[in-house]
This record gives structure tokens, sequence and C-alpha cells, in this order.
């Protein structure tokens, strides 16, 4: 990974290490910790237990994509991120607050509560109008690949040439989102999203092509089933398998670690930058 920076709402950030993105979901039903942080007292702990631990970035998600979950409503999905964005803003005053939606509508009203990123697992096909909020707002933009829509996308693995496939897409929605004035884009290829266990791995291995596109790769593997079936384990069981897979995509060039344990992918980091040194 090569250093980068990034424009947040107007503050010009430069990062020199991989970041570490904790997942905070406010939902009921995410696949590892749905119901977990239902109310304030427990999304606020989980929250201040990931600051401890060295998250660059807080991601909050109000809907779950796990496969064959229920969709919310728009107004219900705003209800369960705006709240948690604003109590975070207040806490922690400097942090780095990202929403995982692909309604633009989700978004601006978390901008407005004080988030300071966008992660659009839809990358950008689903609402396009997401990209002239995050132009409005000055705020980098994630897009992640997938296949076909929201309610079809882990049943679309078919491709014609599966990384250049992955590749064209992400640089196609980049091209769009730079056309809208977004000037700071993260890409996501998916894991899990539209891609077959097999597939999966293939992705982490080829990881490292997606720097053609020029821009932070995210990698977002955290207890996922692309580790859990594999190993025939629980996502309960999963952090030695996650921390595993985490250091190789260092290796191949992620920019950020998208995970459920902060402190365990701090350490991959650090252990990943240190060998930088030697």
């Amino acid at each position: 990974m090569e250093n980068f920076t990034w424009n947040v709402r107007g503050q010009l950030l430069l990062f020199t290490r991989p970041l570490v993105m904790g997942i905070l979901n406010h939902t009921p039903d995410s696949f590892f910790d749905g119901g977990r942080y239902a109310d304030e007292s427990q999304w606020m702990a989980q929250a201040e237990k990931m600051v401890s631990e060295g998250a660059d970035i807080l991601d909050v998600g109000g809907m779950s994509t796990r496969q064959n979950a229920a969709p919310v409503s728009t107004e219900e999905e705003i209800k369960r991120v705006v709240p948690v964005v604003s109590q975070l803003r207040r806490r922690f005053p400097e942090l780095l607050i990202s929403v995982d939606t692909y309604r633009s509508e989700v978004a601006e009203a978390a901008l407005e509560a004080g988030a300071s990123l966008l992660n659009d697992v839809s990358g950008g096909t689903e609402d396009e109008r997401i990209f002239a909020v995050a132009a409005r707002y000055r705020c980098p933009l994630m897009l992640m690949h997938h296949q076909g829509t929201m309610s079809d996308m882990h049943q679309q693995t078919e491709y014609r040439d599966f990384m250049s496939d992955i590749i064209d897409f992400l640089a196609r929605q980049t091209e769009k989102a730079r056309l809208a004035g977004v000037h700071d884009v993260v890409v996501d290829p998916g894991f899990g999203f539209s891609k077959t266990l097999t597939q999966n791995y293939q992705l982490l291995q080829q990881m490292d092509a997606l720097q053609i596109i020029g821009k932070p790769v995210l990698a977002g593997m955290s207890r996922k089933s692309m580790l859990y079936k594999f190993l025939d384990i629980t996502p309960q069981e999963a952090l030695n398998a996650t921390s595993v897979v985490n250091t190789f995509a260092l290796q191949k060039g992620a920019a950020i670690l998208r995970v459920h344990d902060v402190r365990e992918a701090v350490e991959c980091v650090r252990i990943v930058e240190q060998l930088k040194q030697v």
C-alpha cells in the first residue's frame, strides 16, 4: 500500500499505513453481531472498545446485506443509523465515522448527523444519487463490487473473466464518481458478494491486481463464510482465520481492513508494517 490522502469535509488527511475500520451494526440480523448492540449502552460500549483498541474508522450499518436478510425501509434505516452517528460524533469529535448504506437519503441524513465517509455496498449502482451526495459533502466514497441487484447478488457468480470483470466494474464506478465530483474513492472487491467460496480465495490471491485502478483498496473478510464454511466452524470461531487472511490482504496491498475485531487487526497491521522495515 502506498501513502494516500483524503479530503474529509474540507480537512486534508494523510495516511502512511493501512487503516482499521471497526464494524458497528445497529441491526437485529447481521450474520455475526446482529442484535448484539441493540440499545445505546451496548453500541456505545462497543464503539469505545474499538476506539480504545486503535480503530481509525467506525462503520455504522443499519441494514444487513447477508444472504436472505430482510430489507428494511429507508425510514427505518435512517432511524437506526442517525442516532448512532450523532452520539458517536458527540463522544468522539475527531473520529472518522463511516455509514454503510447504498441509499442516498440515508447517506445524506447520516452526513448531516456528523458522518465522515460513505460505504456503498452496491458500488453506486442501486442509487446513483449517492455520488452527488458524496460530492456535495466532500467526503470519501467506498464502492464495493457485486453483480446483479441487492436482492439477487449472492446468486450472481458467473463471470466472463473473473478478475478483469471485477476491475472493470470498480474502474467504471470510480469514473462515475469522479465525473460527479467525488475526489476520494476507495474500492472494495466485495469478498463474499457475488462470489463462490473458491472465487473468494482466487480474489484474495490476486488482490494486488486491483492496484491498477489507482485507489486505496478495502478488504472485508471478517468472520465471513469463506472462512467458517471452508474450515467447518462457526463465525464465532473464525477470529484466527480472519487474522490470517487480513495479514495476507495487507501483503497484497490492502489499505483498509474492515473488521469486527479491532485489536487483532491492528496487530496484523503493526506486524506487516514492521516486516517492511527490516
